[in-house]
């Protein structure tokens, strides 16, 4: 794939939107492969899935009640007692059968009488109304017929759908495998969390955000590791994670400062750039590419809330067109709840909470606040312009989840 830009000119910021359009056109597509029932929510469909028989399969009834035949005038002596799972025998002439929900409708009988339209006293039923033929009866296929799609391909699985593809009789769907990912956060400055700090040190927390995020995306964790600031350390890491992903993710290290030898190394490694720097704030020195196997590469900015960027609007979308996703992102409008200054050349994506359709700040505007940021259940997305919002603008938001 050629580079994106041309590399004998300065790396201009380019708008998300086309990033984005950037990176999901170079996610790789994954194969299908079967699932089984257990394992279908959180998953993402490779097929459509159809109803290999009528459903449901035999006419039943929607209510507690008496099975009947409309046109036949009552008082019914009760002939049957039908319960849910029953086999019923055919209707004889002239009765009813006391029926539960979903109870097998008798051969014969083309209407329920609810228990509450009905009387019954020794062993007769009379209704209070008239019955209806087809009234509180389940027709055969009512809810989808035989050959029925009843859930498309790239949809992404819940629980109900889940339900719904067991309700069908079917075992399991094909669903897109999962993306590989692997993470890699580079610093010197960085210790694992539990361990005490010396002077200069912080604790590393970009690989819990950007391995949460992906694996609520649909993403399986193929590694997690710290890189030192070294040239060699870091090409070697890179070699290693993409032999087995489809994502690598590298936190740091993407600016032009003496440490920075990510891209240095993605370029040793044949990897092609796509762009660097996007025109957010915060989240600029994103750089993004593609490795000569396929795998997508994505470089974003150590500091956390920059992090947070890249992972929203750039790779949930990417991992959502790896498996046939719609790739989003996925917004909802919302109003401010202060007034936010616009920048006029940058999108500006704040970290808020969002409560009942409005955006509360939580002073998380600087790209390391991270603890301000920790309440944040949505990603408030400011357009650019000259001067500021007012409270009670409508901007879109991605929600945090």
């Amino acid at each position: 794939m050629p580079s994106a830009l041309p590399t004998d000119l300065p790396h201009p910021r380019i708008p998300v939107d086309e990033a984005r359009a950037l990176v999901v056109g170079a996610a790789p597509r994954l194969a299908p492969e079967p699932v089984e029932l257990a394992d279908l929510a959180g998953r993402v469909l490779a097929e459509a899935v159809t109803a290999p028989h009528d459903l449901p399969h035999y006419a039943n009834s929607a209510m507690d009640g008496f099975a009947l035949r409309a046109a036949e005038a009552g008082p019914w002596p009760v002939a049957q007692r039908i319960l849910a799972g029953d086999d019923p025998a055919p209707l004889a002439p002239g009765t009813c059968a006391a029926i539960a929900t979903g109870g097998v409708l008798p051969a014969g009988a083309d209407a329920v009488v609810p228990v509450e339209q009905a009387e019954e006293a020794d062993g007769l039923v009379r209704a209070l109304a008239a019955p209806v033929a087809g009234a509180h009866v389940r027709p055969v296929g009512a809810d989808v017929r035989a050959g029925d799609v009843v859930l498309a391909a790239g949809t992404a699985l819940g629980p109900l759908a889940a339900a719904a593809i067991a309700g069908l009789g079917l075992t399991g769907a094909a669903c897109a495998a999962r993306p590989r990912v692997a993470v890699l956060t580079t610093g010197d400055e960085l210790v694992a969390p539990g361990l005490p700090l010396r002077r200069g040190q912080i604790h590393e927390s970009n690989s819990v955000l950007v391995r949460a995020t992906l694996e609520r995306a649909g993403c399986e964790m193929v590694h997690v590791g710290l890189v030192p600031d070294d040239d060699a350390a870091t090409r070697d890491a890179f070699a290693a994670a993409l032999d087995r992903a489809d994502l690598v993710v590298s936190t740091g290290g993407v600016s032009v400062g003496p440490r920075d030898h990510v891209k240095p190394a993605l370029a040793a490694l044949g990897v092609e750039e796509l762009f660097w720097r996007i025109a957010t704030q915060p989240g600029q020195p994103t750089w993004c590419g593609v490795a000569p196997g396929g795998a997508l590469v994505a470089g974003l900015p150590g500091n956390p809330l920059s992090c947070l960027v890249g992972l929203h609007l750039l790779l949930v979308p990417a991992v959502r067109a790896m498996t046939g996703a719609d790739p989003g992102p996925a917004t909802v409008r919302a109003a401010l709840g202060t007034p936010v200054r616009r920048l006029p050349a940058r999108l500006r994506c704040l970290p808020m909470r969002l409560v009942d359709g409005r955006l509360e700040d939580l002073g998380a505007g600087v790209s390391h606040q991270l603890s301000r940021a920790a309440a944040a259940t949505a990603l408030a997305l400011v357009p650019t312009g000259e001067g500021e919002l007012p409270a009670g603008a409508e901007v879109d938001a991605v929600p945090l989840g």
